[in-house]
């Protein structure tokens, strides 16, 4: 369905994944592949988040996992950041192309000193290490209004779009209190996901 839906550009399609329930990341994506493949959608546009409901057992073999999709051409991210055990050990050990940082530290961040100062802080830390930040679970204008004083580019949530079901949903641009500032978020993936820096 991307490969339909899609503009013909470098966004991007996000798979979730436990990698607890990876065994061998070379027989778990065929599938994967073989629909990129026959809907003409470059598999260089996939990107893995992993998912951390459960702590990773063996962290080696994340390391594996991560490598063996960065030599496909796979964007590899950490979903949910700053929530479970999606934590600075983990930021270490896989130094992922993307980090999202969880919604729970982007809610009423607009009037929480507390939540500015942490989230200022991963920031530095995710543009130290040379890798990309995404704020998850934008909801509010004057959320947006805070995370883009901090820095932060890229941001989804419902306040810029909706889940949609086989469409992409439409965007909310009327969120920005100027029209001329509509780079961050303005192109969205599948489920209102952020996939480029369009600026």
């Amino acid at each position: 369905m991307a490969g339909s839906l899609f503009p013909r550009d470098s966004t991007k399609l996000s798979i979730n994944f436990m990698p607890n329930a990876v065994y061998e990341p070379e027989a778990c994506i065929p599938a994967s592949l073989l629909a990129a493949k026959r809907s003409g959608f470059d598999s260089r546009r996939l990107m893995f988040e992993f998912t951390e409901n459960e702590p990773m057992r063996d962290i080696a073999h994340v390391r594996r996992i991560t490598a063996f999709y960065r030599s496909r051409g796979f964007t590899v991210a950490i979903d949910d950041f700053g929530a479970g055990y999606s934590g600075l050990g983990l930021l270490a050990d896989l130094q992922p192309d993307i980090v999202k940082i969880d919604m729970a530290l982007i809610r009423g961040i607009d009037g929480c000193r507390a939540r500015q100062e942490i989230v200022a802080g991963i920031v530095r830390m995710i543009n130290a290490l040379g890798t990309t930040c995404i704020a998850e679970g934008v909801e509010t204008a004057a959320e947006l209004r805070t995370l883009r004083a901090i820095g932060i580019v890229l941001c989804q949530g419902y306040l810029l779009a909706r889940p949609a079901f086989e469409k992409l949903p439409p965007l909310e641009f009327d969120c920005f209190p100027d029209r001329a500032d509509l780079p961050v978020g303005a192109r969205l993936g599948m489920r209102g996901q952020p996939i480029a820096d369009p600026k």
